[in-house]
């Protein structure tokens, strides 16, 4: 069972200088991520003069968010494994693939990250605001909570699936695109109606530096419900019990 490898750690692990490495590498991974993907969707309400809540502003959120997700795990995948997502780290945890000292680091290192690269996005834009993440109008509490649960699920999965799991194989070397491409695809199902975050760090940033809470818990609980239901599932099934490759040939 996945809760008898779960990992407090020792307190000395948070001084370690591989934590300390893992979590700057956390740090400056979400940065890029955050910068891109709230500074498109920034510059494409400036270029449209705020037009950004129609189809060629999802869209153009989808790609950015993809494409910097892409990079910004790649970068950091072979220093902190390049979670970026405090739902993707709470999902390690549960699978016992992260201790939770470790776990704080990199979650500390995330919210750091997204909130630095609103500070520079207000700064570097003259000051226009960096939006945050609030529900649609005719969306509800329930409903918004659920989207993230499940989309979370979705990314945590494919985190998963082609990063965490031991027998991944050549999968490993397309992780990191895999996982920009189901950000994206999500923030096409769900941006329109909850902004599709599916990372408490990326609603963040945002919230602090344009003191917008309304909500905001939203975007904490759904995505670590499902990141931890998406990593028990794979635990469970797929990795704590034999999952052999199908044969080749008859």
């Amino acid at each position: 069972m996945p809760i008898r490898s779960i990992a407090v750690g020792r307190h000395h692990e948070f001084t370690q200088p591989d934590t300390l490495k893992a979590g700057i590498a956390e740090f400056i991974s979400t940065l890029i991520f955050v910068f891109a993907g709230s500074g498109s969707g920034m510059a494409f309400d400036k270029l449209t003069h705020g037009g950004g809540a129609n189809p060629t502003g999802l869209v153009a959120a989808a790609i950015a968010h993809g494409f910097a997700l892409f990079v910004a795990v790649s970068v950091g995948a072979n220093i902190s494994g390049g979670h970026v997502n405090p739902a993707v780290t709470f999902g390690a945890f549960v699978g016992g693939n992260i201790s939770l000292i470790r776990g704080i680091v990199y979650v500390i290192a995330q919210l750091l990250g997204s909130t630095v690269a609103c500070l520079l996005l207000n700064f570097v834009t003259g000051g226009l605001a960096v939006g945050a993440f609030g529900l649609s109008a005719g969306v509800g509490v329930s409903n918004a909570l659920v989207f993230e649960i499940v989309m979370t699920f979705g990314l945590v999965y494919t985190v998963y699936a082609t990063a965490i799991d031991p027998k991944k194989g050549e999968l490993g070397t397309i992780a990191p695109i895999a996982i920009g491409f189901i950000v994206g695809a999500n923030i096409l199902a769900g941006g329109a109606f909850t902004g599709a975050s599916m990372n408490p760090a990326v609603a963040f940033g945002p919230a602090l530096v344009s003191w917008t809470w309304a909500c905001h818990w939203i975007y904490w609980v759904g995505p670590l419900v499902g990141g931890g239901i998406a990593a028990l599932v794979y635990e469970l099934l797929f990795i704590n019990q034999t999952h052999d490759h199908l044969p080749t040939s008859a």
